[in-house]
């Protein structure tokens, strides 16, 4: 079975970085960072150092956070470690979109970054 994979974020963190960074949109996500979309036979990973260091909105619907695992933005695929922070659920648009936002937009650097908990899990 096919399934995606990545680290989890500790709810008692998560609800502070909440209240730290207001989502701009109704539809709050902050719930994790993948490694894998769905690949068969993928496996949760190994625990990891993670931290976020920066942020990105496209100013009308979709905001996120971006991510580095290990010292790394990118993931294996080549796209961008982040945590999709919220969205505007009338709009279309869904968490996985926000790869194209950062493939196509630039973030902005967080003025320090934040080390996160989390747990690695099946998403």
């Amino acid at each position: 079975m096919a399934r995606a994979v990545g680290w989890i974020l500790d709810e008692e963190q998560r609800s502070a970085l909440l209240e730290r960074f207001p989502p701009r949109y109704d539809r709050v996500i902050a719930h994790h960072v993948t490694l894998w979309g769905n690949r068969k036979g993928a496996q949760p990973p190994k625990p990891a150092s993670i931290t976020l260091v920066g942020h990105v909105d496209n100013g009308s619907d979709l905001e996120c956070y971006v991510a580095s695992v290990e010292g790394e933005t990118r993931r294996p695929d080549g796209s961008i470690y982040h945590v999709t922070w919220s969205l505007d659920p009338d709009s279309g648009v869904q968490p996985k979109h926000s790869n194209d936002l950062l493939a196509k937009k630039d973030w902005s650097a967080l003025s320090e970054p934040i080390p996160l908990v989390t747990r690695p899990d099946y998403l």
